[in-house]
């Protein structure tokens, strides 16, 4: 399905927004609850009597991490990781600021992502500073809401929900947490108008983690070449709240808070952009470390001059790409040849302070891209982001060397240079005279003795006043029922710019009516029903996706949503009609199918096949019911095409467990995530020979449970006994049923037919 105008502009909801920190006051005790610090900019507003920075640490602890840690009323929030094999976990940690003593943790699980080695936590925890909440979001798409005392309050599957995909860098970013928004920047592959793989951020209701909405102001193919983790930099500009961003595609982007509208983007490169901008005086600073557009070098740090009418850009829509207008014009207000694919700069008074890929420091002039000057420190940097405190940076680096120097002269100068253990490639942070950094080894804490600290205020920013009413706006904005299931949305007036005015009253009219965008090239509909301000799907309920426009006051919105059937169920593919091309798309409610697969004639039936067009796809998971699913069986017939030396991995997915045909390795496999979980049995696989492949998960009461799989030739007796068995000791307890592929260079196609998901027997 397509949609006319940007999906964004329907599905939306905000609350007036709430300031992260109080405008013009001073900072308290306690106060970096975000990881670039409470300016965004890597810049700390203590300032220190008597300024002693000690080199030995004041305490440390064995936890691995590549992430920044979060200070926040007496409580150190650390995002972690430890163990290995199956056994490895990613940690959030709540600590006594004082003595560095862990008061609870939280540990999750990867499933089914491409992450490799140890490419864990790469990014940070968001503190809410209104409800204290903290909010941790894993590469493999887990965003998890938990309280003060470590309670999940809610939690979202963003790879089964939304069709995020994951990549083997691992990056997963900060959540940042704007009024009653969590915005996370992802690459999905969903459904519809979100169906194509592009960067997208997408906001969360931050009390309920529900789709506020998603928004696309990059472009796709072929610049979507990488994931981006760009923190998004937020700033109130002409009535609304804006945010800056780097994407995948090569992109710097504008897009409206309250709405996600995309509003302007420049292209700089072919690849990502990964480091977060700073913003001053109207220059938006941003740095990339791939090939530029215009020539063959890599890298360059450019000063962007922003629009000043937002309501009026001069800009273009690419046609075929979509996404926000690019710029026209010479928009440069200078560039420079530096290079720097992940490390964020610090600003602080008209210096930027930037650690590039070959491990010098560079301090710029924001204004004029004048550099004034330079310091090698060491041969490499990655991700790490420097902090600025009261005239010194506070610098970690790859190798594990973290540096403490003044910058308050014309020279830099090196006061300290400390050897930690293992690689710093998590960003510091500085509170209450304590500096904290994380290695993948340990957690120090350092500390800057003085004889007193003035915290500073924050500068005060525009307050938002809404306008006059001018659409409606959902929450959520996009649904997804299994048969028998209902969902309560909420409607909001709003004002051009997605500032909310009030909430509907429950004796205030909706209407409410099934929406099909003219240039849609499915026409399609959601198999559900309104009464009142719930929608719900009968028990009997076909899976379908589609739209619906609410009407109240003269004022509309809309909505979309997803019905999935209710297990049991199977799909045999026999009811669908191909094309003049001979295929036909799979089931509009499956998450990413229709880049994925098609539905094809092969050998006298109708049978789900992997395409091989996208080389982004060659590994393809598509999931078709509830993540909330559990306790169920999933069988199919599947085959890969191919020869004796070169096949195809063919197989399904069950409570997060991939159970597959590998045909290259001649083996079953369980696997969730390949370097944690990956274990097999022999199992000659033949080219195009078609198998039914069968498989169940097991949960005990003490949360073990095991995972099961077997195969045979399509048309012989199932065997009694399971081919493969998997012990696990923290089982994954639910999970979306879905259809695993894996085409390695998309040489050789997969099929599946007689798809089918139904209760454990006894």
């Amino acid at each position: 399905m397509k949609f006319p105008l940007p999906l964004c502009l329907w599905i939306v909801a905000l609350f007036p927004f709430v300031s992260e920190l109080p405008a013009g006051e001073p900072l308290g005790p306690g106060d970096w609850s975000f990881w670039r610090g409470p300016l965004q900019t890597g810049v700390s507003l203590e300032t220190f009597k008597d300024y002693e920075f000690n080199p030995e640490p004041i305490w440390t602890d064995a936890i691995a991490s590549q992430a920044a840690p979060i200070v926040h009323k007496g409580r150190i929030y650390s995002w972690g990781f430890r163990g290995r094999g199956a056994d490895l976990t990613e940690v959030v940690q709540a600590r006594d600021e004082a003595t560095g003593d862990v008061i609870w943790e939280r540990s999750t699980l990867d499933f089914m992502s491409d992450t490799v080695y140890e490419r864990y936590t790469v990014g940070s925890v968001a503190v809410d500073v209104e409800t204290e909440n903290i909010i941790a979001a894993t590469a493999h798409g887990l965003v998890t809401c938990y309280s003060r005392d470590g309670d999940i309050l809610w939690e979202v599957s963003t790879m089964e929900r939304y069709g995020r995909l994951t990549f083997p860098n691992a990056r997963a970013g900060v959540p940042v947490i704007e009024g009653d928004l969590v915005i996370l920047h992802v690459v999905t592959s969903y459904w519809g108008a979100d169906g194509p793989a592009r960067d997208r951020f997408l906001a969360l209701d931050k009390n309920t983690g529900e789709m506020r909405w998603s928004s696309t102001p990059g472009i796709g193919d072929p610049f979507l070449k990488d994931t981006s983790f760009s923190t998004p930099l937020i700033e109130t500009r002409q009535g609304r709240r804006v945010f800056y961003a780097g994407t995948g595609c090569g992109n710097v982007v504008c897009v409206n808070v309250n709405d996600g509208t995309p509003l302007w983007r420049v292209h700089t490169t072919v690849g990502g952009v990964n480091a977060s901008p700073v913003l001053s005086d109207g220059i938006l600073y941003t740095i990339h470390g791939t090939e530029n557009l215009d020539s063959t070098e890599m890298g360059r740090a450019v000063g962007l001059r922003i629009p000043d009418d937002l309501d009026n850009i001069d800009g273009e829509v690419d046609p075929k790409q979509g996404g926000a207008p690019a710029l026209k014009g010479d928009v440069e207000a200078w560039r420079l040849p530096l290079e720097m694919f992940t490390s964020s700069p610090a600003y602080h008074d008209g210096k930027i302070y930037q650690v590039v890929k070959t491990g010098v420091l560079v301090c710029l002039e924001l204004a004029s891209g004048k550099i004034l000057w330079e310091r090698k420190l060491v041969n490499s940097q990655l991700h790490a982001s420097p902090l600025y405190a009261d005239g010194r940076l506070y610098v970690p680096t790859q190798p594990g060397d973290f540096f403490v120097i003044d910058v308050r002269g014309d020279e830099p100068v090196i006061e300290h240079t400390i050897k930690l253990d293992g690689n710093a490639i998590g960003s510091p942070a500085l509170c209450n005279g304590r500096v904290y950094v994380h290695t993948t080894e340990k957690l120090y804490a350092f500390e800057i003795k003085n004889s007193g600290i003035d915290y500073g205020t924050v500068p005060e920013d525009p307050k938002v006043e809404p306008g006059e009413p001018a659409k409606l706006m959902l929450v959520p904005t996009d649904v997804l029922l299994t048969g028998g299931s209902s969902v309560d949305v909420r409607v909001f007036e709003a004002d051009k710019h997605g500032n909310i005015i009030r909430q509907l009253g429950d004796d205030e009219e909706v209407s409410w009516e099934t929406f099909i965008p003219p240039t849609a090239l499915v026409k399609a509909e959601m198999d559900a029903s309104f009464d009142g301000r719930t929608i719900s799907a009968a028990p009997d309920a076909k899976d379908s996706a589609g739209a619906w426009k609410a009407t109240a006051n003269g004022l509309s919105g809309l909505l979309r949503g997803r019905v999935a059937l209710k297990i049991p169920y199977e799909y045999d593919f026999e009811d669908f009609d191909l094309g003049e091309n001979g295929s036909a798309y799979p089931p509009l409610s499956w998450i990413g199918a229709r880049l994925k697969f098609d539905i094809r004639e092969l050998e006298g039936r109708k049978v789900l096949a992997k395409t091989l067009d996208r080389l982004l796809f060659q590994r393809s998971l598509t999931f078709i019911g509830s993540p909330e699913s559990s306790g169920y069986t999933v069988e199919a017939d599947v085959m890969t095409d191919g020869n004796r030396r070169t096949k195809s991995t063919v197989g399904v997915i069950n409570q997060r467990y991939i159970i597959s045909l590998v045909g290259n390795a001649g083996v079953i496999e369980v696997s969730s995530n390949q370097e944690r979980i990956s274990v097999t049995e022999p199992f000659p696989v033949a080219a195009n020979q078609w198998y039914t492949l069968k498989t169940r998960v097991d949960v005990s009461e003490d949360g073990s449970g095991v995972v099961r799989g077997k195969a045979w030739k399509k048309g012989d007796p199932e065997p009694d006994e399971w081919n493969i068995e998997f012990h696990h000791a923290n089982v994954h307890k639910s999970g979306s049923p879905g259809i695993f592929g894996f085409s390695p260079q998309n040489m050789m196609k997969v099929y599946v037919d007689r798809f089918s998901v139904y209760p454990n027997a006894d």
